[in-house]
This record gives C-alpha cells, structure tokens and sequence, in this order.
C-alpha cells in the first residue's frame, strides 16, 4: 500500500518543522508530510541548552568577530561564503522565531540577554534558560499543529529511501502503530534525521540518534564528507549508573565555572590561553589528557563561587538535574567527561541544500554544509538549521511539482522484531565500545584498521539476518550505526592532517 505527498520530510527537529512551517504558508493547496520515528517532540534540538549564536549587539559586536570566531574553530576547512551567509542572516531567522512563539530570556533593560561559550570573542548566545531547544521546539510544534495542510506522523520508522537512477522518490517507512512496510512517494524528500550520537558508549544525544539519514544516503549513492570530525562535548555529567549522558552546557563555563582535577587544580590555563572557554576540540582533549595522567575516571566543573541564586535562576534545568544526581551545583563539584555530541561532516549540499541525488535534499546535523569546517563554534549549529531550512525553502517554491516518473514495487518485508533480540543488542553495545576507545577523541592508524576489519563482519553477519527474517526498528537501526560507523572509520584512515576535532597518532 503506498502513500503520496507534495513535499516529505523525515524528523520533527528544527530543520524539519521551520521548514514544514514555511512550505505550508506558500502553498496552501499542496500537502506537507513530517515522519518522526518517536514521539513529535523527540529530537536532538530539544536537548540543545545553551541557545542560537546571533549577532544582535552591533555596539559590542558584529558580522565579521562571528564569522571570525567559526572560522578559527572549524581549523581552515570551513567555507566562507557559507560561514558569511550563514552568520550574516542569523538576526532575520531569529526574529522568524520570536514571531512564531519562541520565547528568549531577556535582561532588565529589555534587551536580550546574552551568554558567551567557548570559542566567541563576545557575548552573543539567545537562549531560553537552558532549555532554549526545548522551547524552540514546543514554539515550532505549536504552529504545525495549527497548519491544516501539514501532516505529522509519529512512530514511523523510514527503513530506506525509494531511488532509481540516482534520483529519490520517497521513502520505504516502518508504521509501528499498525505494524506494517508501506510505501511514501514524494515529490521531493528532506533528511532532517538529526545525528549519529548512538554509535558511541557515551553521548549526550537521545535514543532515536542512531545516524539513519546518513545511512539511507549512504546506501544510495549520497555524496559524503568530512565524516570523521566528531566533535565531543567536554562536559557530560559523569554517572556510571546513568542510562543516558546529561549535558552540562558549554554556557556553565562561558558564566564562570572553571575545571579542575581530582586535586583542585585549574587546569585548563596549562593547555590554552583562553581556559575554559578555548573551543570544543582543545577542552575535551585537555580532559582526556588529564584523567590519562591521573588514573582518574573523571575532572570536576565547579560552580561554587558562582552566585548560587543567579546560578539556579540561569541554569534551572541543570540544576535540578545535578541534585536528581546527589549533587548540588552551588555547594559540590560536578563530575564530568567529554561524551560524544555532534557529527560537524555529513551529507554533502550545495547553497540550496541539495544533495547530490535529484530531489533529495538535506539539513540540518545529518548535512554538511562548509559552516562547521573541522570543528563547530558553539551555538552555531540551531543557527545553521534555521537558514538551511530557509535556503531549501527558497528553493522548492521554484520548483514545478510534476507526476513521478516511478513507482515502486513492494519489496520489503516485515521481520520478527524479537528474533536475535540478544544478539541485537550485545553486537550495539560491543559497536558502542570499539567507537568509543578505537574512534573517539584521540585515535590510532592501526586501531582504525582493526576496527575497520571488525565492523565489516559485524556488517555482513546483520545483512545476513536482514536477508532471512526481515525488516524490524532495532535491526535496520542497528545496520544503520554499522554503515556510518564504518564510513566514519573509513573517514578516519584516510585523513593524514590533524585539525580541529580530529586528532590520530601514526603509531
């Protein structure tokens, strides 16, 4: 049974629902389809704390300190035109946000007020709190919900994308509602599938990150790049008994908490001119270096000279988080160590967010668009969703929608979601495992290849059980963390240059 839309987009994140938002108020005729594989709400934009990096001060900052400012973090591989234009339309996107709902803190002279995190030379964050993606996304959701001719589906699962002849039409989704294979046919189709947080032991993005766009465009031919720059978020609370990491946000230091070792000691000054607040890359590598050195499982963040009252008022969420854990920030030291946070490369796109396959497009953390380079500036990457979903939007309204050339056979099956259920979920943990210590912050040219050999085994044995018993979520998702998994590693071997979030010794 196959269904059929206008324009189709996979993931309720911000790239998703801006984009929904803004199709659907050009044409009221056409219909618009948003698949979420969990709950509409459910994405890596609602766990983003510390805000969008918007240049509103024009008095204490502007333009060129932002571009700047990316520039040096992304270590000589971003794309300035992108970093230019992106940047430059941040103040035009952010009021798009406010008029749809979405409420920033401000401060008691009315303006907004404004936080600083690492690698800024000013203060120039929005945030709500420090929960902004949450608000963002309980704005964005409001006004889709209102939308008559957008359509948003929860609980399916896309399994493929439906292509022929390098061109995509649709895609091949799991309903688990009903529990059954069906067919989407779309004029144009939109990955806004977020990241690839699951393929590692420790992360700081949500169960659904299981790196499925990245995946579907790999099967079908995508262009990919810049695959192994994987950036890690220095502080994650450190909890063993934890099912899933807790972000301590960058915007915690950017207020004045500082790091220290199990002794006490300020460290961060030894590895950077800047502290706390030197990029993602050099803290997190500052961190492993530093538990290497001492044995220990983890550093410290403290917060204890801050002021309590203006600390729980500015980090509510945080805070409650922390005591949820034993911990009260205004009194204790916060355990903490790097977790894996952002995928900075992806699928490759043009200024339009076009893909190299006709008709399918990309935005968002699974694109790679030239804004990140090497390593992304903290608070850049909301803003990069927001003015690529306007530049896919400004380029399908001039896009003629016209009879599709192909329809699909069906060809897929449904499999038994229960069958190796165990071995499922030992071969993800084992794969959580190898990424972590082989392809995490600092990684070895041998331990690549290795790693390499093991997750081609890994790879064919999940085929083979795809072959015989058929398509289930936890299987096909699983083969998606393998498949990116191994194009990272891949990625890895053949940089031979150090920069930004990539670090490989030679052995």
């Amino acid at each position: 049974m196959n269904h059929s839309t206008d324009y189709l987009i996979l993931g309720s994140g911000i790239s998703g629902l801006t984009l929904a938002i803004k199709l659907a108020g050009a044409f009221s005729d056409r219909e618009i389809t948003i698949l979420t594989k969990a709950s509409p709400d459910e994405s890596n934009t609602k766990y983003a704390q510390g805000g969008i990096a918007v240049v509103t001060d024009q008095m204490q900052d502007d333009f060129e300190k932002h571009i700047q400012d990316t520039l040096i973090c992304g270590d000589g591989l971003c794309d300035r035109e992108v970093v230019e234009n992106v940047v430059r339309q941040g103040p035009e996107r952010l009021r798009e946000l406010i008029h749809w709902g979405t409420r920033f803190d401000k401060a008691s002279n009315g303006q907004l007020d404004l936080g600083q995190e690492g690698g800024h030379s000013n203060k120039r964050v929005v945030h709500h709190q420090d929960r902004t993606g949450w608000e963002i996304e309980r704005a964005l959701l409001e006004k889709v919900n209102q939308t008559a001719n957008i359509r948003l589906l929860d609980h399916y699962f896309a399994l493929d994308l439906i292509s022929r002849q390098n061109q995509c039409f649709g895609v091949w989704v799991l309903d688990e509602k009903e529990n059954k294979i069906i067919a989407v046919n779309a004029h144009f189709t939109v990955l806004a599938t977020g990241g690839v947080g699951q393929l590692y032991e420790q992360t700081t993005n949500p169960a659904i990150a299981t790196a499925d766009g990245l995946a579907m465009a790999i099967r079908v031919g995508a262009q990919m790049s810049d695959l192994e720059f994987i950036q890690f978020h220095p502080t994650a609370l450190y909890d063993v008994s934890a099912e899933q990491t807790f972000l301590i946000s960058e915007a915690v230091r950017g207020y004045g908490a500082q790091l220290k070792n199990h002794l006490g000691k300020r460290f961060m000054l030894d590895y950077d001119a800047r502290g706390e607040l030197a990029s993602r890359d050099i803290v997190s590598r500052a961190i492993q270096t530093e538990i290497e050195k001492s044995g220990q499982a983890c550093v410290y963040l403290d917060c204890t000279h801050l002021e309590p009252i203006d600390f729980k008022e500015k980090f509510p969420n945080i805070y409650q988080n922390c005591l949820a854990h034993g911990l009260d920030a205004t009194q204790d030291w916060i355990p903490v160590k790097p977790a894996q946070h952002y995928m900075c490369g992806g699928i490759v796109v043009n200024q339009h967010g076009q893909t190299s396959v006709k008709n399918l497009l990309a935005c968002g953390e699974c694109s790679r668009t030239g804004l990140h380079g090497a390593n992304r500036l903290a608070s850049n990457s909301l803003l990069e969703a927001l003015v690529y979903s306007e530049a896919i939007y400004r380029f399908l309204i001039g896009q003629k929608i016209t009879p599709q050339l192909y329809t699909t056979t069906f060809d897929r099956f449904l499999g038994d979601s229960n069958k190796f259920e165990t071995e499922m979920e030992l071969l993800k943990n084992e794969l959580q495992k190898l990424m972590q210590q082989q392809v995490g912050i600092v990684r070895h040219q041998s331990h690549l290849c290795q790693a390499k050999q093991q997750v081609l085994l890994w790879l064919e044995q999940v085929n083979g059980w795809l072959e015989g018993m058929g398509n289930s979520k936890r299987l096909v998702e699983l083969r998606n963390l393998l498949t990116v998994g191994l194009a990272v590693i891949n990625s890895s071997i053949d940089r031979t240059v150090n920069c930004g979030a990539f670090y490989k010794t030679t052995d």
